[in-house]
């Protein structure tokens, strides 16, 4: 038995050395500054394990779900797994898929998943952090129980599993086609096994996803000795297995040592799945894939590179870089057909086809991030929500697995492809897109009947009343600046009306926006720290932080207060006032600085809003003070649920020193710079260049600004500027210049 272990232990030593030259950074590698792990405990809910960016598949660790903290399948706080789940979700608030749960044991077969005071009662196991590695496209740990090494890899839809078994007559493998994570249940599940190397099935499940299908090919890398099938009352040696809950166990003989598996993943069929193996993964080099997906990422990661003595600053902003990256993530197949929302399989697509879209999130800081960092997915995004336009008769929501879960209030697709037609992208049917967002904009659902008829939504006849009517002003006003740069006056004119439909909910005497009952008058009694759960009002906040969400107008606001004075001492009270939300208020209201919300996306412009008034120097006191609070390169280093990369996203636009507040105008608002150089690669031979001159804790206040060698008294950049190449020097120094972006031409502009 000792040698037995020593044996192993030996090989482990092998596969550590191997796994650490294959991770091994250059002094220079972006690479050595991504720490997956932060934001991995408490409320981060960030994906940990192996993908490429913007795949469709991210295999990883799956624990057994212990709440709400465990979204993503995994916590940093946990010791148990269940599994290695083919699919996750990174940063949500809801948790789904889990799909195609693969698990290695030895010992006895065993179905059931065992329990967290308990794994042993099952097929889980312990694991330590210390015997953990994960890095941008890897993942590996070493399952206790069982002492077996574990690696993943990924391809953009394959996931590549490698185990090393010690010595043992009882190598198995389980695949669980039950496990799902959150509120994800199958419907329909099916396994075959092919051939001596091959499986295929497919998983039909049920959760925040309505209907979610999804197929499957597992390739193994040696012939598999034993195959049984299980349907929660009979473990039986057939070939197939058709059932709600689908299990399967593969044996191996003894001794067994390496085996490896890649498990592709299609929308469309198991044999689109298998062909998606052939394309990315043909062979069985597990060291260079992961070769290839950190090459992918490095890549992608590169695109804005940072300048910093300060390690721990350097670690916060790749990562957030990194989780940036994760979703949108890839719904087609290698040969670009997909399953669309109406369940019809679209054949070689002339676009790349994207799921899970986070807009309630997405649409404030990362998609402009995007426009910036990555111009070439612009198209693809958009393709995508116009087909699921063309299939469901809307644009997206909040759309998972070619599903529309209906999450979150607007229609916050508006935005993104607002801003996309700004900017100029015109690799879609401009026509089609200005019809989508027309038509998603008069649906009736959701309170729109009452708004389009009486320019308000009564609260005593639809929940979340004011948050509903703000988003969708926030709508309307990137409706009506698509309309003016198509020259579509009548639909200008409608839609402008429209965005300023929030000025019905400002109270003048309380200076909060409240809610309005049927006969016209505001809801009472009011509190405007109440937050009740999904009740009131207010969608995950209170009356305190929705008096912010105009971005589309903050100088008719401003206005609504009667001074500039009133209109920052009135944000300046925000970040200090502190009162009572009640036992019912959102889990989501986190991040809190006075009333100020960080950990929530409604509040991820407001810092922002001071430059329209004037006093730009306090925008970037705020900012600093939420970077230096909020985010650390600690697992716990995110105040909220990084929701599909956005909290992430408001960190990276923000270090480069400015914002984009309306979110379809293309004009980034100037806060304060988190590096001494920022360099945003444009094209292969184009750049534009921040640097941050005396930048230093303390030196955090912009005193004067050069654009491309002139100096420049303006508080924001435009899109144009900053795409067009060229250099941006902030003079830092530690006292406010109250005079920079003081005089009204020099502040931000709503159109």
């Amino acid at each position: 038995m000792q040698m037995k272990n020593i044996r192993f232990l030996a090989i482990f030593i092998l596969l550590s050395s191997a796994c650490n030259t294959i991770h091994k950074s250059t002094s220079d590698d972006v690479l050595q500054y991504v720490d997956p792990y932060i934001g991995s405990a408490a409320h981060g809910h960030v994906f940990v394990g192996a993908s490429v960016p913007g795949g469709a598949v991210q295999v990883g660790p799956t624990n057994i779900t212990e709440g709400w903290d465990w979204c993503s399948g995994y916590n940093y706080s946990d010791s148990v797994l269940r599994g290695f789940s083919e699919l996750h979700l990174s940063g949500t608030g809801i948790g789904d898929l889990g799909d195609v749960l693969m698990m290695p044991y030895t010992g006895k077969i065993r179905t059931n998943v065992g329990s967290q005071q308990d794994p042993s009662s099952g097929y889980s196991s312990h694991y330590s952090h210390a015997n953990e590695k994960v890095s941008p496209g890897f993942y590996s740990v070493k399952l206790t129980d069982y002492n077996i090494a574990v690696s993943l890899t990924a391809s953009e839809r394959v996931g590549f599993h490698k185990y090393i078994f010690p010595h043992t007559d009882s190598a198995r493998v389980i695949i669980d086609l039950s496990q799902g994570i959150g509120w994800d249940s199958p419907t329909k599940t099916f396994i075959e096994k092919l051939n001596d190397s091959t499986l295929l099935g497919y998983r039909f499940s049920q959760g925040w996803a309505n209907d979610q299908r999804l197929w499957f090919a597992i390739r193994s890398s040696q012939p598999i000795q034993d195959f049984r099938v299980y349907d929660t009352t009979t473990l039986k040696s057939s070939d197939s297995l058709t059932a709600k809950r689908t299990k399967a166990v593969i044996s191996f003989g003894k001794n067994i040592g390496k085996i490896e598996f890649k498990v592709g993943i299609s929308p469309v069929s198991s044999e689109n799945a298998l062909a998606n193996i052939e394309a990315e993964i043909p062979d069985w080099d597990f060291d260079a894939v992961v070769a290839k997906a950190q090459d992918k990422w490095r890549a992608a990661i590169s695109r804005i590179k940072v300048a910093s003595n300060d390690a721990a600053k350097k670690r916060v902003f790749y990562t957030a870089m990194y989780h940036s990256m994760i979703d949108p993530a890839l719904f087609n197949d290698h040969d670009s057909s997909y399953r669309g929302t109406d369940k019809k399989v679209y054949p070689h697509a002339k676009f790349n086809n994207y799921t899970v879209f986070s807009l309630w999130d997405t649409y404030r800081a990362l998609n402009p991030l995007i426009t910036v960092m990555h111009p070439e997915l612009v198209n693809d995004f958009v393709n995508s929500m116009l087909a699921i336009y063309q299939q469901q008769g809307k644009l997206p929501v909040w759309h998972l697995m070619g599903n529309e879960t209906n999450c979150m209030v607007g229609y916050s697709a508006v935005p993104v492809i607002a801003d996309a037609m700004i900017k100029g992208f015109d690799g879609f049917d401009q026509n089609l897109a200005f019809e989508a967002m027309k038509t998603t904009a008069n649906t009736g659902e959701f309170g729109l009947k009452y708004l389009t008829t009486l320019g308000y939504i009564p609260a005593d006849k639809e929940v979340e009343s004011v948050s509903k009517a703000l988003e969708y002003a926030v709508d309307d006003g990137c409706i009506a600046l698509v309309a003016k740069k198509l020259n579509k006056q009548a639909d200008y004119t409608l839609y402008k009306k429209r965005s300023e439909y929030y000025k019905k909910y400002f109270d003048k005497q309380t200076q909060f926006m409240r809610g309005i009952m049927s006969d016209g008058k505001f809801r009472e009694p009011f509190n405007p720290f109440q937050s009740i759960h999904r009740e009131n009002d207010y969608t995950e906040g209170n009356a305190w932080q929705y008096i912010w969400l105009v971005p589309q107008d903050v100088h008719g606001l401003i206005d609504l207060f009667g001074s500039d004075a009133s209109f920052t001492r009135k944000l300046d009270s925000l970040f200090v006032v502190t009162g009572n939300m009640g036992s019912q208020a959102s889990p989501d209201i986190s991040g809190l600085i006075g009333m100020y919300a960080q950990g929530n996306e409604p509040e991820h412009h407001v810092a922002y809003m001071y430059p329209y008034a004037g006093e730009q120097w306090k925008t970037a006191e705020k900012v600093h003070q939420i970077e230096q609070e909020f985010y650390t390169d600690s697992t716990n280093g995110l105040c909220g649920n990084d929701d599909c990369g956005e909290m992430s996203a408001w960190y990276v636009i923000s270090s480069l020193g400015f914002y984009q507040v309306n979110p379809a105008s293309g004009i980034f608002v100037f806060g304060t710079p988190g590096f001494d150089k920022a360099t945003i690669k444009i094209t292969k031979n184009k750049e534009f260049v921040i640097r941050a001159k005396d930048l230093s804790d303390k030196n955090i206040y912009i005193q004067s600004v050069r654009l491309n060698g002139k100096a420049y008294t303006k508080s924001y950049i435009t899109y144009k500027d900053i795409m067009g190449g060229g250099n941006l020097e902030f003079i830092m120094g530690a006292k406010p210049n109250k005079n920079f972006g003081k005089n009204p031409q020099d502040r931000p502009i709503d159109n």
